[in-house]
């Protein structure tokens, strides 16, 4: 499924431990932590939301994280949008192919380990807001 309307972007965004995505195997897909147990890669097409989850669940979670762009349209695993917390999540139903993610970007941490954003998204979230 694309992404559900007033969604306008293919691109959704998941968070993975750094060491995952450097020994990632480049003649295999993607298939994150969650796909084995839970069934699906979780990801977020919000910025904000993103942030939000690294803090609440990960902050104490050691080791650098990344940021993975994933394009949507790209992948060929079904992508199923899916409420929680009042919010419509992008659930990725398999793994995702390495020419599906468009971006890799760190995910910086203060020095008391609160996640930011990293200023890339910090200015495409201006951008939807206004």
């Amino acid at each position: 499924m694309s992404a559900p309307p007033g969604v306008g972007t293919p691109i959704v965004y998941h968070m993975a431990p750094r060491a995952r995505w450097a020994a990632q195997p480049s003649h295999q897909p993607y298939a994150g932590d969650t796909l084995a147990t839970e069934g699906f890669i979780h990801c977020t097409a919000e910025p904000t939301r993103l942030l939000h989850v690294a803090n609440s669940f990960y902050r104490e979670e050691t080791g650098a994280w990344v940021i993975l762009l994933v394009d949507t349209s790209q992948v060929t695993a079904p992508v199923r949008w899916e409420q929680a917390d009042g919010h419509l999540f992008p659930h990725v139903y398999g793994p995702i192919e390495l020419a599906a993610v468009v971006q890799v970007l760190d995910f910086p941490r203060t020095a008391a380990g609160a996640y930011q954003l990293p200023q890339a998204l910090t200015q495409s979230s201006d951008r939807i807001a206004s």
